[in-house]
């Protein structure tokens, strides 16, 4: 029996909430409710991240050192609980998902680590859990999306406040949009409403999908030298692009030869 038919034993048959996985060339996708890839793992390397948007939520590591807490809110197939998991020996990491099949799947098919006291995925409402009042994190990474488009819930005034509650200082926010939504200038609206001591956006490296970070306590300055310069260690130790991250926030955000500009802070 293929890989398809032994998945089709297991996924829903119908609607908008049902869950299934797609093999090509070497790559497995997860598709929840339509054909849009919401999550890819490559299978010769599991734990590295296959989709650009996905290597770009990582650049809020140009902004602070290591995270030891991290928040995920939209489990995938877990691509990135899993590449933060052996990154990041030190971090605890909670996922929030609300579909309890996007678990199995990620756990049977895309090798997400089994539970233990670093990595915790509830089945549960994002929006309710951020807006309690109790614990804190250093970063909170939001790829909440539907098979059609963001979740609104989960792109509100007051879901991006709750998260800001639920930074420690010097946290960061990454929301994933997408910047063909006619309504992203709204939500970006949003996240600067939550932070505003500053907001950043990065595109991603296939048009399409825009990083918003919200700094919650934003340096005093984002100097070209010392970007560029952290770029270069970074890029060593985890194998990602920051140096084409650096070049993507010289896009989409006030600068001048030196420094970059947070909006709100400038």
């Amino acid at each position: 029996m293929n890989f398809f038919a032994r998945w089709r034993l297991l996924r829903p048959a119908q609607g908008a909430d049902s869950v299934y996985v797609t093999e090509r060339f070497g790559v497995r996708s997860l598709h929840i409710g339509s054909d849009t890839i919401q999550s890819s793992m490559r299978l010769a390397r599991p734990n590295d991240l296959e989709l650009a948007y996905t290597r770009s939520m990582m650049a809020f590591l140009l902004f602070r050192p290591p995270p030891r807490r991290v928040l995920m809110v939209g489990l995938g197939g877990g691509s990135l609980a899993k590449f933060v998991y052996h990154q990041f020996p030190d971090a605890a990491i909670e996922v929030l998902e609300i579909n309890p099949q996007v678990v199995a799947v990620a756990r049977r098919l895309f090798g997400l680590p089994a539970p233990d006291a670093r990595l915790v995925v509830r089945v549960c409402d994002a929006a309710e859990f951020v807006s309690a009042d109790t614990g804190g994190f250093d970063a909170i990474l939001v790829d909440g999306y539907d098979g059609e488009s963001q979740v609104v819930e989960l792109a509100t005034a007051a879901f991006y406040s709750g998260c800001r509650r639920r930074l420690e200082p010097g946290g960061v926010l990454v929301v994933n949009l997408w910047g063909s939504d006619r309504r992203f200038d709204d939500y970006l609206a949003r996240v600067g409403g939550a932070f505003p001591g500053g907001t950043l956006c990065l595109p991603a490296e296939k048009p399409g999908n825009v990083i918003v970070f919200g700094l919650c306590d934003p340096p005093s300055a984002l100097l070209w030298d010392e970007l560029e310069r952290s770029a270069a260690g970074l890029e060593a130790r985890y194998a990602l692009e920051f140096g084409r991250f650096v070049s993507g926030l010289r896009r989409m955000n006030r600068y001048d030869a030196e420094r970059l500009y947070i909006s709100g802070n400038a």
